[in-house]
């Protein structure tokens, strides 16, 4: 079974920075893409950020110029830069990841990382 685990959360001041990290285990496909998510009580969860295998790359509006997302292929792992952050970036972050393989496909999903900024 294929495990998803984030880490990297924490408290920090507006302005601050935190670096997030996905790792998905316990499957031998190829990660197709992985994205990070965020929620807060009474609010959908959002799309922040994702990454293809191909290196593509987008991220809503509302973190553009602050956050970056990459990934490392050999070690199963994406990370989630967030710089410049503010306190409407507080929430749960979720990563997902995506495997596809002769027009299949299955997501997974960890279990969130808080991250909460405030003064």
């Amino acid at each position: 079974q294929v495990q998803v685990v984030e880490s990297g959360g924490g408290l920090v001041q507006p302005g601050g920075s935190l670096r997030l990290s996905c790792t998905a285990s316990g499957s031998t496909f190829s990660i197709s893409a992985m994205g990070w998510y965020r929620q807060t009580p009474g609010k959908q969860r959002e799309l922040v950020a994702v990454i293809t295998s191909g290196g593509s790359t987008d991220f809503a509006d509302s973190v553009k110029g602050r956050f970056t997302i990459s990934k490392d292929n050999a070690k199963d792992t994406g990370f989630l830069q967030m710089n410049s952050l503010k306190p409407e970036d507080t929430a749960v972050y979720y990563c997902n990841v995506k495997y596809k393989i002769v027009g299949l496909e299955a997501n997974y999903w960890g279990q969130g990382t808080q991250v909460s900024v405030s003064s």
